[in-house]
């Protein structure tokens, strides 16, 4: 019976509130909704649902599962019980292995079978399964890291097979008791034979060289390893004295060479030198990591400065920016130039100033000038005038929806991993800040579930005088291995730079997860902005202005206040004390903005909680003095008429306001438009202007017609169950269809949707080709005919299948969108 159907009749027999739990686990299965029971049974079986469904699995549970994979055969559907399953996983009971069994099936991963044929009477009354269809695609080839078996090692590796018959004959020759083989076939079976006991396999290696068992040990948890010229010729006839582990092992064809630096671990020699079972470290309960604590005044005082100093520093960055726009490579991104005079703004490192640069990127706090390709600084930003811990809530939202890792810049790019940092940093290899090399799809996933495990841990290892682990890369790696060991991979190269960036956003303080990380990975904001308002420090709104031409903030000072004084001063230091320095290039400067003397010093007046020292007021008042003597500004082109009234009227003209015109001579006009640009908007207004000369080399410089303002980020968390509606209302349509929408075997009726149908083809087509059946399948020509051929499939791939036409004696290529119908052969002639 096809996996599909049999898995349908199974979901067709459960009650609402089982598949209510099933659309919560795997919502994939209903968006978008399903006509019947069949075509759900389809989409479950689906490669991609079956894969996001087993990345949500823990160890346990994957680890029946691929015991479970091992020990049956969906072809000839052989099934297995959880009492058959026990005795290849050690550890594990009858009462274990039996409810993970049942939770895989409540997950429509496995569904029951009948037992197979020749199982005693009383073992009938146990229950049997049956994995759906595609988990061997999704598992891989090396499912509890076990090797492939011999017969299939040789029907996938030629060179394999060529030798194999003459490494049976060499064992024989010198002594083995293995069976005699003609064929790389019968010699795989010998070999099957020769290692399958895990007492014949220990006899044979006591005479192994001596580091041979230290070797295979490397292949624990993994059947392919590297080995440099892994093809060499070896042989147990042309053994010498000093014959190393490797050599030994391919003799004697424990290890199969794969290519010329990998071999791979033969399925039963694995599973002998695990004494016999598929699974040796079974367990039901987490590890649990030695961990130290910190105290929880602490953790708050860490947290609260990590947040308070990211805070100035992101407002930092924004007058930097805004000042000078931050120029983008032709690859995208910023350069290392770029980046080395922001992190000198910021007296900060560059691998710090990426950080905060990525952070405002994501936060919407920069965007992306088309026109000038810059980075800058949206007009009338919302985020400047928030309250100190709405500031912070929008970066913390931004972070955990955005699917960019700042922590990746300056991390080697793709295919650079091999370089020095030198040869890297010359071939610009690294990934860039605000370039798409630092995009990850799935990281708000991946982010959210490290603050999960962060919270689990917390909470399981808090302790009784009230103080908090302190949790490492390490610890949170463990249990990620443990609760979802199908994402350990994506864990183990983003964790780091995670935990580095809820550091700097004060939901990990003193190593320890803080008392607002805990509210974030809770989903509750509220309660973190109620934390967050209580003890982060009032932001201050004056200075002490010091004789020596220097005013220090006595802690965090307001961004309309910082923003103003970053203009008059120039910034030094770290922390919240900052010292600002004023000088004469900094006086100019605040000038050049719009101030003057008396502005100046009366805004130091307001804001300082001192006098204004003598040597700072003839400072500003001498400086003042000597500014506007000379005034520069900026034109692009110029438009003289010897008709001033012409002039006039162009001057005043409202169509031609966009050009920037100023008149500095009664019959001279400039423009902040090039000649060009200037032109053309000259002749819409009916002049006739001629051009001098060529348009000079000059920046096109205009402002880009996006939203003034940018939209403050709100977070959604992943979504891990549809709505309660969207599940009523496909179980209503589900039990409105009655069991004849799986009746058709060919995927017509009620099951012949778009999505069964492919399900169902693809279905008889892979098991085809595993059993090298014939099919009958229904083709469809250029011209819209139908013929009906008999053929064996050979491999299916890219929308394509690979047939042997017996009738013809021919091989050729078949679309599937042209098969309207497929068979098993076999199975029409029964």
């Amino acid at each position: 019976m096809s996996l599909i159907r049999a898995l349908s009749k199974d979901l067709e027999a459960r009650s609402d509130e089982s598949l209510r739990a099933l659309f919560a686990a795997r919502p994939d299965l209903i968006s978008p909704a399903v006509p019947d029971f069949a075509a759900l049974a389809a989409r479950a079986s689906a490669r991609v649902s079956v894969q996001r469904a087993l990345e949500r699995l823990n160890k346990p549970q994957m680890q029946v599962l691929e015991t479970l994979h091992l020990c049956t055969n969906t072809d000839t559907e052989h099934s297995a019980s959880a009492a058959g399953l026990r005795k290849f996983i050690a550890g594990s009971t009858l009462v274990a292995v039996e409810r993970i069994l049942a939770s895989l099936q409540e997950l429509a991963l496995v569904h029951r079978a009948e037992p197979p044929h020749g199982t005693a009477a009383s073992a009938q009354r146990q229950r049997f399964y049956l994995p759906v269809g595609c988990l061997k695609d999704v598992v891989g080839i090396y499912p509890a890291g076990l090797g492939r078996s011999y017969t299939e090692l040789v029907r996938l590796q030629p060179a394999f097979a060529q030798r194999v018959v003459q490494l049976v004959a060499d064992l024989r020759r010198s002594g083995v008791a293995i069976q005699g083989a003609t064929t790389p076939m019968e010699a795989a079976l010998a070999l099957q034979h020769w290692t399958s006991s895990p007492e014949a396999l220990h006899q044979v290696l006591a005479g192994a060289p001596e580091r041979t068992t230290a070797l295979l040990a490397r292949f624990g948890n993994w059947a392919m390893g590297a080995v440099p010229q892994a093809q060499r010729k070896a042989s147990v006839v042309n053994e010498g004295a000093e014959v190393g582990p490797v050599d030994w092992l391919l003799a004697r064809g424990l290890l199969v060479p794969l290519d010329a630096a990998h071999v791979e671990l033969p399925h039963s020699v694995g599973l002998s030198l695990r004494g016999g079972a598929i699974i040796n470290d079974f367990t039901l309960s987490p590890p649990v990591p030695e961990l130290g604590h910190t105290t929880a005044v602490l953790r708050r005082n860490a947290a609260l400065g990590a947040i308070a100093e990211t805070l100035r520093l992101v407002g930092e960055l924004l007058y930097a920016v805004k000042e000078q726009p931050l120029v983008t490579l032709r690859s995208g991104g910023v350069g290392v130039r770029e980046m080395k005079r922001l992190a000198e703004a910021l007296r900060v490192d560059m691998q710090r100033a990426g950080l905060l640069l990525e952070l405002c990127g994501l936060a919407g706090l920069l965007r992306l000038d088309v026109d000038s390709s810059a980075w800058v600084q949206p007009p009338q930003l919302e985020w400047l005038v928030l309250p100190r811990q709405e500031q912070w809530l929008w970066l913390v939202n931004a972070w955990l929806a955005s699917e960019r890792v700042p922590s990746l810049v300056g991390q080697p790019a793709l295919g650079s991993g091999g370089m020095s940092p030198a040869h890297r940093s010359a071939a610009g290899s690294t990934i860039n800040a605000l370039s798409a090399e630092a995009q990850r799809p799935d990281a708000p996933v991946v982010r959210k579930r490290i603050l999960e495990i962060l919270n689990e841990l917390t909470r399981e290892a808090a302790a009784p005088d009230g103080k908090a682990p302190v949790l490492d890369a390490a610890a949170v790696l463990q249990r990620a291995e443990w609760a979802q060991p199908r994402m350990a991979r994506r864990f183990s190269s983003l964790i780091r730079g995670v935990l580095a960036e809820a550091e700097m956003l004060g939901l990990i303080g003193s190593g320890a997860l803080s008392q607002l990380g805990i509210a974030v990975a809770e989903d509750n904001p509220d309660e973190a902005l109620g934390v967050l308002g209580e003890h982060l420090p009032a932001e201050l709104n004056h200075v002490l202005l010091q004789a020596d031409l220097t005013a220090v903030a006595p802690g965090y000072l307001s961004p309309e206040l910082s923003e103003k004084l970053l203009l008059m001063a120039d910034p030094e230091g770290q922390g919240p004390a900052t010292i600002y320095r004023f000088s004469p290039y900094s006086v100019r400067r605040a000038l050049d903005a719009g101030f003057d003397a008396p502005g100046m010093l009366g805004f130091l007046r307001e804001h300082s909680a001192t006098a204004v020292p003598q040597p700072l007021e003839y400072l500003v008042q001498d400086t003042a003095s000597r500014h506007g003597r000379l005034r520069v500004g900026a034109a692009a082109s110029f438009i003289q008429s010897d008709d001033e009234t012409t002039v006039l009227e162009l001057a005043s003209e409202s169509k031609a306001a966009g050009l920037g015109l100023a008149r500095i001579a009664p019959t001279v006009l400039i423009s902040s438009a090039p000649p060009r640009e200037t032109a053309q908007v000259l002749r819409s207004l009916g002049l006739s202007p001629s051009m001098e000369e060529s348009e000079p080399s000059v920046l096109r410089l205009r402002r880009s017609t996006s939203p003034s303002g940018s939209p403050r980020p709100v977070y959604t968390a992943p979504r891990t169950a549809p709505a309660e509606a969207d599940v009523e209302a496909q179980l209503a349509v589900l039990r409105h269809v009655g069991p004849a929408a799986v009746a058709s075997p060919n995927g017509g009726g009620a099951a012949g949707s778009g999505e069964v149908a492919t399900q169902l083809g693809l279905e008889t087509l892979q098991r085809a080709i595993r059993l090298k059946q014939r099919i009958s399948m229904n083709v469809v020509d250029s011209l819209g005919n139908a013929n009906l051929e008999t053929v064996v499939p050979l491999s299916v791939s890219g929308g394509r299948v690979r047939v042997f036409d017996p009738a013809k004696d021919t091989e050729r290529v078949v679309s599937i969108h042209r098969i309207i119908d497929i068979e098993a052969a076999e199975e029409l002639r029964q």
